[in-house]
């Protein structure tokens, strides 16, 4: 039996499966868990993998890594990192993509150039705080890296000390805001304004389906990609299907044939991990939502569910804006969460638990509306994957607030199927990722009646409008 190995490399944790690469069945799969925060040494990813892996890779033909975004792995000329990692939710380039933006002449010109406007979290921000806020430590970088990249490298055997050529794929460097998924290379005067004027070398980008190597051992290593267009792989997503991840971040994402350029920057002009494109929605808050509302009324997340159930649709006026960590899409990375229309008769448990499942399905909806109306898909059906997904009130309010057919699939880990499968299409020489049975999903049609899921959208479009214009 031919079997591979894919690798989810998640901000909270690495999760590894080992799957029949003709078949996709999963035969084993391992977990360790991350450190947390928003800076992480680059070492405790390897650990983690190692740890997650261990007894799994013995015997595997092959394996890719699909991992967190955005994140900045700077090294120097012996590959051995400058600094802790800084990852996608560190928020503090905030000031830094604003002025990226006016540097380059405005939102539009960026959205042309790469597809995608900074933000906070993309890597070009990242790289000029780093520039301006530690330039000791920038004049030391010589390579710039992402996590998945990172990882790669590693299982290829680079590590300190032993610099050998980093790669990447086009669905993990369409984040950076420096490589263009419209003409497929680097902008690297972007690179170098950023980092005002510094060149540190980049990772060679790789097809979906080229090698980036092999492990000393003689096990072939795949191109990997991001975590997003990993899930979509796993997923085997089609046309007008529009997946909704309520993980730690929250994202609204689709296959597309054309690649999007959002002056906006509501959209990210993503590319994917087959040669195609995912226009893309990302929220800084998602499954925390529920969890720190739990905490909050001092209840586990099934008795939040039981109170949320017992309340009527609208929670009594009570309205949730979920900002809790700042948020990226809207653009509010220092904002705060915040409840709003507490009256004495609605101050109770149920309102406030309710208020918090449509808060997080409201946030998620308006990055379906960004998706749909300026990314040019037009969805068929919602596939709700991530934590929060398993939850069925979550499942049953999102197909009344989305107004369309919510599917959820069984859980899995399809980042990590994703690049499993694309581990085995590597292996292949293919010209087309494997065939693997799609997964069973449970189906919620939206209510006959559309009126209350659009005045509970409506009401919290009111009040986002009233606190931030």
């Amino acid at each position: 039996m031919t079997t591979v190995a894919g690798v989810d490399s998640s901000t909270q944790a690495c999760k590894v499966v080992v799957c029949d690469a003709d078949s996709g069945e999963v035969l084993a799969q391992g977990r360790a868990p991350h450190p947390e925060g928003t800076e992480v040494a680059p070492a405790a990813w390897w650990d983690a993998l190692q740890t997650a892996s261990t007894g799994l890779f013995e015997g595997v033909d092959a394996i890719a890594v699909a991992g967190q975004q955005q994140g900045l792995v700077p090294l120097d000329a012996a590959g051995v990192p400058v600094r802790d990692a800084l990852l996608w939710n560190d928020v503090r380039s905030a000031d830094a993509a604003k002025d990226l933006i006016a540097d380059l002449g405005g939102p539009r010109a960026w959205a042309d150039a790469v597809g995608s406007v900074p933000v906070a979290g993309s890597t070009v921000a990242k790289l000029r705080w780093l520039a301006d806020h530690e330039p000791e430590l920038a004049d030391r970088t010589a390579h710039v890296v992402l996590p998945h990249d990172y990882l790669t490298w590693r299982l290829r055997g680079g590590g300190p000390g032993r610099m050998l050529e980093p790669t990447t794929d086009r669905g993990d460097a369409s984040g950076t805001a420096y490589w263009s998924p419209a003409d497929g290379g680097y902008r690297e005067d972007l690179l170098t304004m950023a980092f005002r004027g510094r060149r540190p070398a980049l990772p060679r980008v790789l097809g979906p389906d080229q090698p980036a190597g092999r492990t000393p051992s003689g096990t072939l290593v795949a191109a990997g990609t991001g975590d997003n267009a990993g899930a979509a792989l796993g997923l085997g997503i089609a046309d007008g299907d529009v997946v909704v991840s309520l993980g730690t971040s929250g994202t609204a994402y689709a296959r597309t044939d054309r690649p999007a350029a959002d002056a906006s920057g509501a959209v990210a002009g993503f590319a994917d991990a087959t040669g195609a494109f995912l226009p893309l929605v990302c929220t800084l808050n998602a499954a925390r939502i529920l969890t720190s509302t739990a905490d909050l009324l001092g209840v586990d997340l099934p008795t939040l569910e039981s109170l949320a159930a017992q309340e009527p649709p609208g929670a009594d006026g009570v309205v949730l804006l979920p900002y809790l960590a700042g948020e990226r899409t809207p653009n509010l990375p220092h904002a705060a969460g915040s409840l709003h229309g507490l009256r004495p008769a609605a101050m109770r448990p149920g309102t406030v638990a309710r208020a918090a499942f449509e808060g997080l399905l409201c946030h998620l909806a308006d990055a379906l509306d960004h998706l749909t109306e300026i990314g040019g898909v037009t969805p068929r059906r919602v596939l709700l994957i991530g934590g929060a997904a398993r939850s069925r009130r979550v499942a049953a309010i999102a197909a009344q607030v989305f107004g369309v057919t919510v599917t959820v699939p069984e859980p899995a880990e399809y980042v990590a199927l994703g690049a499993a499968r694309q581990a085995a299409w590597a292996l292949s020489g293919a010209s087309r990722p494997p065939s693997w049975p799609s997964c069973s999903m449970a189906e919620i049609a939206p209510p006959a009646d559309t009126a209350t899921g659009r005045e509970i959208r409506a009401e919290y479009r009111r009040t986002r409008r009233a606190l931030y214009g």
